[in-house]
């Protein structure tokens, strides 16, 4: 309305940077004070400076290389996160935060190590946020014992409120999200089923949020993130699990030299899914991904294995070239 004060609205830039160091998806964590000393962690964040940097994914890269020393190497932009109070503090009156989130993959670079202990940035993995999402080693125990009776009970009973006006209902979200009542586990999900648990308040940001929990269950685990940066890091996980089929961005993530073996751990590792060995290597020959260096490394302990290396031309040839594994109940 006409001559009412507006709040201001700041951009700001959230980057979810991933890497993979053997078999573990990281994700760098930036750790803050919070209200009463206590440590929090969330994703790296910078404002958006118009005056110094043309694009926002200059002005991101900028900050992250200033930060933390590393160099960005596929970086992605992921979604425009703005609702309202997502920044809010008691009391606070500053300026509404705008973020804009992004998805940028790189490699750990041990020279980089005094640049972010210094800027308060550790590697995690990223399962440490989301430990329902690792299959790797079968369903994990958390989903039955814990979330799916949760769930299970909220959809029964959702707490008073007006129902959604589109879209599906609790009981279909729970089944395309956590393939209950006989669905299937779809891995690309991951922001889907992380916000039912918010829906749910079963994950401590809901609680922070306000949120009550109408049947007195504690937040499900998993280390809560600042602010809603947990939301970003699961759309970021969901849209890199999602194109690695149909993109070539696994060796964004890789040495230039590699073994079959290191492609398939870190593929797994970042779809939270067993491949099977045999399997994984004729997909990798159909989709003529890589050629062979000719040369052969014993890191992987054992027989001497063949190193091989992203054969780039395939960029070219075929407008959809990923990893095209299947999907497994």
């Amino acid at each position: 309305m006409a001559g009412q004060s507006r709040k201001p609205i700041e951009i700001g830039l959230n980057a979810a940077i991933v890497a993979v160091e053997g078999d573990t998806p990281l994700i760098l964590a930036v750790r803050q004070k919070e209200g009463g000393g206590r440590d929090s962690l969330g994703l790296p964040f910078g404002p958006f400076d118009p005056l110094a940097h043309r694009t926002l994914d200059m002005g991101l890269r900028a900050w992250v290389e200033e930060q933390t020393a590393l160099r960005l190497g596929y970086v992605e932009q992921l979604y425009t996160f703005g609702d309202r109070g997502r920044h809010a503090l008691p009391g606070d009156v500053g300026p509404h935060v705008v973020s804009v989130g992004y998805l940028a993959l790189t490699r750990v670079a041990p020279e980089a190590n005094a640049a972010l202990e210094r800027a308060g940035a550790e590697w995690r993995n990223w399962y440490e946020f989301f430990p329902w999402e690792d299959w790797r080693d079968g369903r994990p125990a958390i989903l039955d014992d814990v979330i799916i009776p949760a769930l299970r009970r909220f959809v029964q009973s959702p707490p008073p409120g007006p129902p959604r006006s589109s879209g599906p209902g609790l009981a279909e979200r729970m089944h395309l999200a956590f393939g209950d009542d006989g669905g299937t586990w779809d891995e690309e999900r991951v922001l889907e089923r992380y916000e039912l648990l918010y829906s749910a308040a079963l994950v401590t940001e809901a609680r922070r949020d306000g949120r009550v929990s109408v049947h007195g269950v504690p937040p499900v685990p998993g280390i809560a993130m600042r602010f809603d940066h947990r939301r970003i890091l699961a759309t970021a996980i969901s849209r890199l699990r999602g194109k690695l089929k149909y993109r070539p961005l696994v060796f964004e993530l890789m040495p230039e030299e590699f073994t079959l073996t290191e492609l398939q751990r870190t593929v797994e590792a970042i779809s939270g899914r067993h491949l099977h060995k045999q399997n994984f290597r004729r997909l990798v020959e159909a989709s003529a991904l890589v050629e062979s260096t000719g040369a052969t490394t014993q890191r992987t302990g054992g027989r001497p294995a063949a190193l091989f290396r992203f054969r780039r031309d395939v960029i070219r040839e075929r407008p959809a070239p990923g990893l095209r594994f299947g999907v497994r109940t």
